[in-house]
């Protein structure tokens, strides 16, 4: 039996997720992705949300002043077909019903070498808050500039993927959250 794809956040989830910059900037995401990919006993799984938002103010000169917010809409999850979608909105995975979104807030920013930063705080999802660190690359060009990172999560910490998907021979726990946002000059 074919079972579609699970979680993702950050989250974006997810989680959540993105920060910094090779300039100063502060805005809202104009343009960019979160996606999520799993492993699941028939392979590699990957979806999207379609809608989030990421606030973020960065000097580069001075990351420990950041402010970082990322809300995905988590009824905006595209796992492919509408049955995945579903099942990805319901009680065993998401419960979009009573929990609408994922958040990630920034609580500290640090440089960890040029063009890459860490951003440390919590990250909720359906109900449960973790802290996440997630480690992210800026690049600048004409237009803005982009942030680019990924952040490992467990799915079942969240209680993403009850009933039968709770096994994890079935669905992995570990869930990896990217993302590639833009924030417009």
């Amino acid at each position: 039996m074919h079972r579609p794809p699970v979680l993702s956040l950050v989250m974006a989830t997810a989680i959540g997720l993105s920060a910094a910059a090779c300039a100063a900037v502060a805005g809202t995401a104009g343009q960019g992705e979160v996606k999520f990919i799993a492993k699941q006993s028939e392979g590699a799984l990957e979806g999207r949300f379609n809608q989030f938002s990421a606030d973020v103010e960065l000097d580069p000169q001075r990351p420990q002043a950041a402010k970082i917010r990322v809300v995905i809409d988590l009824a905006s999850v595209d796992a492919g077909g509408a049955d995945a979608n579903d099942l990805l909105k319901g009680r065993d995975f998401f419960d979009v019903a009573r929990f609408p979104s994922a958040t990630f807030t920034a609580t500290s920013v640090q440089a960890t070498g040029p063009g890459t930063f860490q951003a440390s705080g919590p990250f909720t999802l359906k109900g449960h808050t973790s802290q996440l660190a997630i480690v992210f690359t800026t690049r600048s060009d004409s237009s803005g500039t982009w942030y680019e990172g990924a952040v490992p999560i467990s799915r079942l910490a969240f209680d993403v993927g009850q009933g039968q998907w709770s096994d994890i021979s079935t669905l992995d726990d570990e869930v990896r959250i990217a993302f590639r946002l833009h924030m417009a000059r």
